[in-house]
């Protein structure tokens, strides 16, 4: 496909922030989810999140409405795909918004042959017992992976060529911040394997095996964290979870090496990380700045002078800003915020004007106050 010269222009912007350099202005990176925008186009979330026309229609609305650098939306959990599995960590609520409950994939006596065989016991116990259709056995568990396998690479083939296409006619970057999604290792097994209670508990009685399983797991992570388009600037989305509520004597013997490990391999393959700083991680920016140079962090929480002044001259931010006050603030101090947040983090480049969250749903925000940072942003941010 033949790109418009509004979109290569965009595009340059991304290309010159995660080289290093000063882009003519602020990229604006968009990290809403396909429910707000279903809700934004007027869809019953209940029942049009099950198609994918209407979901792509929906993100292709709202990215012509606001004025971001790159497709709105990000649309990667698929209830079609969750039904046709009978997924048990991803389920959906009563006004039909996808949840992920806390889940238990693997026993705390099955670490041993986990670590021996990660792969093996993932496919042998975890996925039939987060996905009940797989869990059924025989010809009924191998038709569910079928269907579920067909579908999915049905579904991230129609959104892939819809994105570029969408991209390209509306002047948007064709680089997303979210191309590849891939957890931590550590928080692989929190997460989908031992849940968060189970890995609190297992730090304290048996971290020895805690450490041997995350380091298992890197493999599979850089796989998973690696798609056969990802490179420099087509980036590997990495939201941190469990760092925050760890010790920092655990956090550096438990979590750190296989995370620092995992975005260093990406690094070596070629592949950027956009990382998703979720939480209050100020007491880990010495850490965050050993990671390969350019790394992309998304901040939730934070000092912003402190976080430039740590990481700013190697690495590049964005996050930050409060989305909550787009809903409980005049339009006026939405957008004094921004400037706040641009005069702190801009200088030198080195940042993209982002939110601290991810916009979930349309009740989340005030509209014509989004509309409005978004549009004094793409003309503030000049340099």
């Amino acid at each position: 496909m033949e790109l418009s010269k509004e979109t290569l222009q965009t595009n340059k912007l991304f290309e010159d922030l995660y080289d290093g350099k000063q882009p003519r202005r602020i990229p604006i990176v968009s990290t809403a989810d396909n429910a707000f925008c279903l809700e934004y186009a007027g869809f019953n979330l209940k029942t049009e999140q099950y198609s994918v026309d209407e979901n792509l229609e929906a993100i292709r609305k709202a990215t012509a409405d606001f004025d971001c650098d790159a497709v709105f939306a990000l649309y990667a959990r698929f209830p079609h795909l969750y039904k046709i599995l009978g997924s048990t960590n991803f389920v959906p609520g009563a006004d039909g918004f996808l949840q992920h409950p806390e889940v238990c994939g693997l026993e705390v006596d099955e670490y041993d042959e986990f670590i021996e065989d990660p792969l093996k016991t993932i496919w042998d116990k975890v996925l039939p017992r987060i996905h009940k259709e797989i869990g059924k056995g025989g010809f009924e568990g191998q038709k569910a992976v079928s269907k579920a396998y067909h579908s999915f690479y049905e579904t991230m083939g129609k959104i892939g060529m819809a994105s570029m296409q969408m991209a390209n006619e509306l002047g948007r970057s064709t680089y997303s911040f979210v191309g590849a999604i891939s957890s931590t290792p550590f928080d692989v097994l929190s997460d989908q394997l031992r849940s968060f209670t189970g890995i609190s508990a297992d730090v304290r009685r048996r971290p020895e095996k805690v450490e041997a399983a995350a380091a298992a797991l890197l493999p599979l992570a850089l796989k998973a964290g690696i798609l056969p388009h990802s490179n420099h600037y087509n980036r590997t989305f990495i939201p941190l979870h469990m760092g925050p509520y760890l010790r920092e004597k655990d956090f550096a013997r438990l979590y750190w090496p296989s995370f620092k490990a995992y975005v260093e391999g990406l690094d070596k393959a070629g592949v950027g990380a956009n990382i998703f700083v979720e939480q209050d991680w100020m007491r880990y920016l010495d850490y965050l700045n050993e990671l390969p140079q350019n790394t992309t962090f998304m901040f939730e929480y934070g000092d912003p002078a402190v976080i430039k002044e740590k990481l700013g001259t190697r690495h590049i931010l964005t996050g930050l800003y409060p989305l909550g006050i787009l809903k409980t603030h005049t339009k006026q101090e939405c957008i004094d915020q921004a400037k706040f947040l641009i005069d702190k983090l801009a200088p030198g480049g080195r940042y993209a004007f982002g939110f601290d969250k991810c916009l979930l749903r349309l009740n989340d925000v005030n509209v014509d106050n989004l509309k409005a940072v978004l549009s004094f942003v793409k003309e503030y941010g000049k340099y």
